[in-house]
């Protein structure tokens, strides 16, 4: 058997899986996978490896490799390590990440980039998977042309050593260079039907009377797609489905016996601390299109250090209805109070199966889907060819394997992935699915803590935490037409509702601290979203919506530090923020126009994008990269020429691409360069840690 190093580098599992696919499908190809996670470097030295290396590489926050990767990647960066350390090494590698993010695929291309500066050489090209038009467009190719790039390695080094060979031969290309992997480029395999394109061609087809044109409207209804109907040629195409998962978890319900005791808590590899919330506030009107609440945290009885721009996790449950109708879809709402015991299955072919961490032992059935699995995750397409064989309905059958097939790829980005499809909405839209407990455990990820800003500084607030979040909401894709509210912000809104009433700020003003909520949080990584550390140095801050908190942080955080030293240099501060309404979501407001009004804030500029200018003013700015262009001499000069610093945080889709072309087109206009050099200058400015942004999808 044909031997080769699987290592994966995950932040929320991802990386892990496809990892895991790649192990299960080797065997089936003649090879064996010794597969670890790079954080277990005591069980392989790439040092002395001599098998091909493959490479499955996540990407976190805004760039950086995911924490697993933290340790290897510092210590592939040693200076002192010779310019041939791993000039041994073949290796092929897969990096996932998203195109909305500036630094795409940012965890694997280190890696990659180092690796080669060590001396490695590939014997397969690189792939870059794209999170936001679905990974699958690439890592299924790559997978498919792993083999064969494998096959080449293991014949040109027993070519080398004069032996002979009885494997598949090699492609056209020289045994010394790598295998390219052929990526697929997939294509909508729906076309609607079109009325008004009908010519002389369609008359051969569809004859010029009542009763033909009223059958052909009824087969142009028949080829609107969706979720649980396809349309030819999809629905007559032979597929191919991915092979079935291997089952590794059997599952038992064990009636609780006398009172119930207190749950497992979650599992967290951080401290987690629970505090009560002190205040809530709604920072938009009630005719706001989004509601806007900043939340106070009170951190006196606990040792939470942070600075402003840090960031901290909030440790959130499921919806309880979603629970209940997920409980009572599975028909386990009379065992929601049952211990959940967890083996691996005796006969399972998976390699190194395990129970999954984030699965505590003997918890509740109602804990487990409320605090520990991601139900509203997004099926991956194994997920989907196993529920194929839990389904007893023919047509359903065929559709989840043309949704989990290579032919329907469009649909199922169409219906599942872009729709945000989760597996209650499957469940309800395929009635006679009707998966294990089992199943569930072994395909839906952790329920992930969801990260926010600090919104204060430690200087103005030493006992205080304050963020500030949006109530998301999101059409739900059951048979119902509602409106589902995010799984963290839904909560806390409801946490905090009663709260809420009409000026009222304080939750309970002047009540005992057992009164007030408490909520779960746990520090996150520090990075270099942080005020410089030359208070002098100039700061532009680009901080539309609620992108706008760790702002608030840095202004709290400069008026205290001028307090302190009335006599400091200070650099100039400008703030470039940005809302629908002036009269209904302008966060911050009064507070903003305070700190303009004692100069912690030099300038400030404000873009509405829904406001209509009375008859005769000028029309204001109506983005915030409307508003960069309009100041771009100062802009150029921050950075250009007075070592400036620039922050960005908000949505990263539009907002941070957008923020982008602006400051490229500035740099250019301003410096009297091309394109080309004005991307350059601010890939520059990212590498000095000048440029920084705090986004997100």
């Amino acid at each position: 058997m044909r031997r080769f190093l699987l290592l994966y580098a995950t932040q929320r599992g991802q990386a892990k899986a496809i990892a895991e696919e790649i192990s299960e499908q080797a065997a089936t190809h003649g090879f064996s996978a010794d597969l670890h996670c790079v954080s277990e470097s005591e069980k392989y030295d790439l040092k002395t490896e001599s098998a091909p290396l493959v490479m499955v590489v996540s990407t976190t926050g805004t760039g950086d490799p995911p924490d697993t990767a933290l340790k290897f990647v510092k210590e592939i960066h040693d200076k002192t390590l010779p310019t041939d350390f791993f000039a041994h090494l073949r290796y092929g590698l897969l990096g996932l990440g998203d195109s909305e993010y500036t630094y795409f695929c940012n965890g694997g291309k280190v890696i990659d980039k180092r690796l080669q500066e060590l001396g490695a050489q590939h014997f397969y090209d690189t792939g870059h998977a794209d999170d936001c038009v679905g990974l699958e467009l690439v890592v299924e190719p790559w997978i498919a042309g792993l083999w064969a790039a494998l096959t080449k390695h293991f014949k040109s080094l027993r070519g080398q050593d004069g032996m002979s060979d009885t494997l598949p031969p090699p492609s056209d290309a020289p045994l010394n260079t790598p295998v390219k992997p052929e990526l697929l480029h997939i294509q909508s395999q729906v076309e609607l039907l079109r009325l008004e394109d009908v010519g002389e061609k369609d008359s051969e087809v569809w004859e010029h009377n009542e009763a033909n044109r009223s059958q052909r409207r009824d087969l142009i209804e028949d080829f609107e797609s969706s979720l649980v109907r396809s349309v030819p040629p999809l629905s007559h195409t032979s597929l191919s489905i991915p092979t079935l998962p291997p089952e590794y978890l059997e599952v038992h319900l064990e009636e609780p016996l006398g009172q119930e005791e207190s749950q497992t808590s979650v599992t967290s590899v951080d401290p987690v601390f629970q505090v009560p919330i002190s205040k809530a506030v709604q920072l938009t009107t009630n005719d706001a299109i989004k509601t806007t609440l900043l939340l106070e945290l009170d951190i006196s009885k606990i040792e939470f250090s942070h600075q402003p721009g840090d960031s901290f996790n909030v440790i959130c449950p499921n919806s309880d209805s979603e629970v209940e109708n997920l409980l009572q879809r599975l028909q386990l709402a009379d065992k929601q109070a049952y211990h959940v015991i967890v083996r691996i299955k005796t006969d399972t072919k998976k390699k190194g199966a395990a129970v999954p961490q984030h699965v505590p032992e003997g918890c509740s059935l109602q804990f487990l889907l409320t605090w520990c699995l991601e139900i509203r995750a997004v099926p991956k397409k194994a997920f989907l060819r196993a529920l194929v064989d839990c389904a007893s309905s023919t047509a359903e059958k065929r559709r989840l394997q043309e949704l989990c097939s290579k032919q329907g790829a469009a649909d199922y980005n169409r219906f599942i992935r872009d729709a945000s499809v989760c597996l209650l909405d499957l469940l309800l839209a395929f009635p006679s699915c009707c998966p294990p407990l089992s199943l569930l455990l072994e395909h839906l990820p952790k329920l992930q803590p969801r990260p926010y800003s600090c919104a204060s500084s430690s200087l103005l607030h030493p006992d205080k935490l304050h963020f500030v979040f949006n109530i998301i909401e999101c059409p739900s894709n059951t048979t119902v037409a509602t409106l589902r509210k995010g799984v963290c912000t839904g909560w806390l809104a409801t946490l905090v509702a009663p709260f809420l009433q009409p000026n009222t700020e304080a939750l309970h003003a002047g009540s005992p601290d057992a009164l007030a909520p408490k909520i779960s949080i746990s520090p996150r990584a520090t990075h270099s979203f942080h005020l410089p550390e030359d208070p002098s140095a100039p700061i532009i801050m680009v901080g539309p919506g609620t992108g706008v908190a760790p702002f608030i942080g840095f202004l709290q955080h400069r008026e205290k530090l001028q307090e302190q030293h009335p006599h400091g240099n200070f650099g100039a501060m400008w703030l470039f923020f940005g809302c629908r309404h002036k009269d209904r979501d302008y966060l911050f407001r009064e507070e903003l126009r305070r700190f303009l009004k004692i100069g912690i804030l030099t300038h400030l500029k404000v873009s509405f994008s829904r406001d209509v200018p009375a008859e005769g003013e000028e029309a204001p700015a109506k983005y915030v990269q409307d508003n960069l262009q309009r100041h771009s001499q100062q802009v150029a000069r921050v950075l250009l020429q007075e070592n400036g610093y620039i922050y960005v945080c908000g949505d990263a889709k539009n907002m941070a691409k957008d923020v982008n072309d602006a400051l490229v087109d500035i740099i250019s206009r301003e410096a009297g360069v091309n394109t080309l050099e004005a991307m350059k200058t601010l890939a520059t400015l990212k590498q000095e840690r000048r440029y920084l942004q705090d986004i997100w999808s």
